[in-house]
């Protein structure tokens, strides 16, 4: 349990670090949330799909919160169930429901 304990503590450790970097000192992101639309779209698409995925949320989310109309945890939160739905669609029109992972589409 102590390495789930490590990873938890140093992804903290490290979205800290970024958000001082990039000087983003009011962003409070739901990392599980951003791992599980990563895991997802790289299980739904293939690999790349996971980061790219996770860049866009945050992107389209920078872009909902800058607008005023939401806060940022609502922002990403929206993006993010966007891109898991999108994921749900892929997988039921992929070839045999599985997806467009492992083909050449």
């Amino acid at each position: 349990m102590t390495d789930h304990n490590d990873e938890k503590r140093a992804l903290n450790d490290w979205s800290h670090t970024l958000s001082h970097a990039l000087q983003i000192l009011d962003l409070d992101a739901d990392a599980q949330l951003i791992l599980d639309v990563a895991k997802e779209t790289s299980r739904s698409v293939g690999p790349s799909a996971g980061p790219i995925s996770a860049f866009y949320v945050g992107y389209a989310a920078a872009l909902a919160a800058t607008s005023g109309h939401v806060d940022t945890t609502t922002a990403v939160t929206n993006a993010a169930q966007k891109v898991m739905k999108l994921c749900a669609g892929v997988n039921e029109e992929g070839p045999e429901g599985g997806g467009w992972a492992d083909t050449a589409q």
